[in-house]
């Protein structure tokens, strides 16, 4: 179905990629002439620098396609991360601090700079979820009454893959004039997804998580957002975003959004198809493995799910010694295993929510991986019987 190559790692079961995908063949063919003699600076007027900059803006069109944007609209960056502090730190230094709402369940790199706008004087709000992962409803009605000056919320989740209807959320704080901010950074080339139709003002994206290389990204901004950059020099980007562009990466990351859109149906089935066996296979053979968001809406890729009893941290580790490559849905630091914040949020039993685990398919997966993970989790299931509770060491 799709262009697979052998992977030098080809001996790992490869299922952690909500956390970065293999780069494509396609795309690494794509980015080669950029790394190799078409070096030109794309602000150079010479025959090189021309070519880069045409490389630049066909681009700039492809990523603009995987959203139904215009081409303007976008916004290079270093990944979504920059992304995302892009917008909410450059539309905030514009504005007289004042509220900021987000939901509960936001990416790291919403919450950090959301955080650090505290520091100088913004107030946050954070939006609660209900035990299914959806925003509930009258807090959102009560946030948006007191006016909020930004708004962001997610298109998916990264770890449960739950997937939400922007549009209405953006609507009501649009209506109070707040600029909204969408992450679609892990739902972009999974779920169909339109730019203008979301709601947003500004929209987040990433390569890595679609095949593209890591360390580029973009803003898509609606032309109305007023926007402080956050690096000044050159005037790159249309004045957004300062510094000599990266011009394998960014060809890189067009070919991605290209093949992302091109292939959006196809590897939707395929990732459904091998996600419904792992589940069928879970609930038959591991009939207390509870699945995180099963009543919603999820990107067709991922499960994310917990067997009580059973340390995350510790099962990823015993897994990695089996060459399985999963995450675990919290963090073992000296000593102490913090559960997941989103399933927290969500009203999980911290103990379960240690328990976690999080499978994410894409297009290279096969069913033989899928297989590989469940009898692999099923003999960690009986040594924990046999032996004990696998705890943090």
């Amino acid at each position: 179905m799709f262009n697979r190559v052998k992977q030098p790692n080809s001996g790992i079961a490869y299922l952690d990629n909500n956390a970065t995908t293999a780069l494509d063949e396609r795309v690494l063919a794509a980015m080669l002439p950029y790394l190799r003699g078409q070096h030109g600076n794309p602000s150079s007027s010479h025959q090189l620098g021309r070519q880069a900059r045409a490389a630049i803006d066909q681009a700039r069109q492809q990523v603009a396609g995987l959203v139904a944007a215009h081409s303007s609209q976008v916004v290079f960056t270093s990944g979504g991360t920059e992304a995302n502090n892009l917008a909410l730190k450059g539309v905030a230094q514009r504005l007289p601090p004042g509220l900021i709402a987000c939901s509960a369940v936001e990416h790291s790199s919403v919450l950090a700079p959301l955080a650090a706008l505290q520091n100088d004087g913004w107030r946050l709000a954070k939006l609660t979820v209900d035990s299914d992962g959806y925003l509930v409803d009258e807090v959102l009605q009560q946030v948006v009454s007191r006016k909020p000056a930004l708004l962001a919320v997610m298109a998916a989740n990264n770890e449960t893959g739950i997937v939400y209807d922007t549009q209405p959320v953006a609507r009501s704080a649009r209506e109070v004039g707040a600029i909204v901010l969408v992450d679609a950074v892990q739902a972009a080339g999974k779920y169909p997804l339109n730019f203008t139709a979301s709601g947003a003002h500004l929209m987040s994206l990433s390569a890595h998580k679609i095949h593209g290389p890591q360390g580029i990204g973009a803003l898509v901004v609606d032309k109305a957002v007023d926007m402080m950059p956050l690096l000044h020099g050159g005037g790159h980007e249309r004045g957004r975003r300062a510094g000599t562009e990266n011009v394998a990466a960014i060809v890189g990351f067009g070919k991605a959004a290209e093949l992302a859109a091109d292939e959006l149906e196809a590897r939707r089935r395929h990732t459904g198809i091998l996600r419904a066996h792992l589940e069928s296979r879970l609930t038959a053979e591991l009939p207390k493995a509870v699945i995180f968001g099963q009543r919603a809406e999820r990107l067709p890729n991922t499960c994310f799910f917990a067997v009580p009893g059973l340390d995350g941290e510790t099962l990823l580790m015993a897994l990695d010694q089996l060459g399985i490559a999963v995450s675990s849905g919290s963090a073992c630091t000296t000593g102490d295993v913090a559960p997941s914040p989103v399933l927290m949020a969500m009203g999980i039993e911290a103990d379960l929510a240690r328990a976690a685990v999080r499978v994410s398919l894409s297009k290279d997966t096969t069913r033989d991986d899928v297989d590989r993970f469940v009898d692999s989790l099923k003999a960690q299931v009986l040594a924990l019987q046999r032996f004990g509770s696998l705890a943090c060491a």
